[in-house]
């Protein structure tokens, strides 16, 4: 696939199977991408989107008027959203919501015509909301250079080997990385968030001119921040294909870590590019066999 920004038949077009409103809208405004192409896109990449949405809550982060206008988060399933869309009902303390559960063409594409550049996925899935089936790592380099999240990416991933669980890296789409362990189905998401950053803890204590736990953005002086966050209750991430509101169209891209090097350039993986990736092998092929028990885990990194 090689996008021609705003060249699109009507044939074309009448194959979605949703109506696209507004369709030559620009969403990119230096790149000339449109509303249509981004849900193109997300049309094309399905097959390899889908495994990463399937029955996960999604929270919609809606960009009506793309890059350059103001966006906001939703929870609950927008009205005009097609009347079958699967939703999960979770109570919060501040009240209850109706998730979209992903997993559909026609959700994805209904979402992206709502303006939802990215997939923002939960860490679980929508019979076990509590149990997360991955850790999730995201390291933001407070500097801004993705450089220096990549080398933080191999200390998390040697970390995580030693202590029995197997890593797997994605860009953000921004200018961090994603480092995932796949767990089996067990722990509540509290417990697989402190086990995050308690992990986080130790590598920024024996790196500590490289890496933080500091929220605070003035207490990071420059070093990558380990955020543990993303493995809360209802917290999200990036799916693996997700479009990103970013410069360029970026896509939150798997990689192999013979790739995870201060050399990627992670604005080059694009929705223009990703094509060319796909017709690769996957690096991400083993991941769902790659589950590991998360106690053995936390029960050593409790001995360090």
């Amino acid at each position: 696939m090689a996008l021609e920004p705003g060249r699109v038949t009507r044939e074309r077009r009448a194959a979605l199977p949703v109506r696209v409103t507004n369709p030559d809208k620009v969403f990119w405004p230096d790149e000339g991408y449109t509303k249509l192409d981004l849900i193109r896109y997300y049309d094309f990449v399905f097959p390899w989107l889908a495994p990463w949405v399937k029955d996960r809550l999604l929270a919609l982060e809606r960009c009506p008027h793309g890059l350059r206008g103001r966006c906001f988060f939703q929870k609950e399933k927008p009205a005009s959203m097609p009347p079958d869309t699967p939703t999960r009902r979770i109570v919060h303390r501040n009240g209850v919501r109706n998730y979209v559960v992903g997993g559909r063409r026609e959700t994805q594409l209904a979402l992206a015509n709502l303006g939802c550049i990215g997939v923002h996925v939960w860490g679980s899935r929508a019979p076990t909301p509590r149990q997360p089936d991955w850790v999730c790592i995201d390291l933001d380099p407070d500097s801004g250079v993705f450089a220096d999240a990549a080398r933080a990416a191999l200390r998390v991933k040697a970390a995580l080997e030693a202590l029995g669980l197997v890593p797997f890296a994605k860009t953000s789409g921004k200018r961090g990385i994603h480092v995932f362990a796949p767990i089996r189905v067990g722990p509540d998401a509290d417990a697989v968030r402190d086990f995050a950053g308690t992990l986080g803890r130790l590598l920024a204590g024996a790196h500590p001119t490289e890496l933080t736990m500091a929220f605070p953005l003035a207490a990071r002086r420059g070093r990558v921040y380990l955020d543990p966050g993303r493995n809360g209750f209802a917290q999200t991430v990036a799916a693996p294909y997700s479009v990103r509101r970013w410069p360029g169209a970026t896509v939150s891209a798997p990689l192999a870590w013979s790739e995870v090097k201060p050399s990627l350039d992670p604005g080059r993986l694009t929705i223009r590019t990703i094509a060319a990736r796909l017709a690769r092998r996957d690096p991400w092929r083993a991941f769902w066999r790659s589950r590991r028990a998360l106690e053995p885990a936390i029960e050593a990194i409790a001995r360090m």
